[in-house]
C-alpha cells in the first residue's frame, strides 16, 4: 500500500527530528529528493517518497531488530 498524503517541509522535519529549517537547507544543497507537487510555489512531497530518501540517507541504521 503506497502512502501518498503530501508532506511539507514541517512534516519532513518532524519525521527526522530536526528543525524546518534544517530541512529547507537539506533542499537547498540538493540532499531532498525532487518534490513531487509544487502548489502555490510551496514544495511537498509524498510520505513514501521521504520514507524512502531516510533510509538511503548517510548515516541511517535500520533501527528494527533484526530477525535470528
Amino acid at each position: 500500500m503506497t502512502d501518498r498524503r503530501l508532506w511539507s517541509y514541517r512534516e519532513i522535519a518532524a519525521h527526522i527530528g530536526v528543525q524546518t529549517d534544517t530541512v529547507r537547507s537539506y533542499r537547498k544543497h540538493g540532499l531532498l529528493p525532487v518534490p513531487d507537487l509544487h502548489e502555490r510555489g510551496k514544495p511537498y512531497w509524498f510520505a513514501d517518497t521521504i520514507r524512502d530518501w531516510v533510509t538511503r540517507r548517510p548515516g541511517y541504521r535500520d533501527r528494527r531488530p533484526k530477525k535470528p
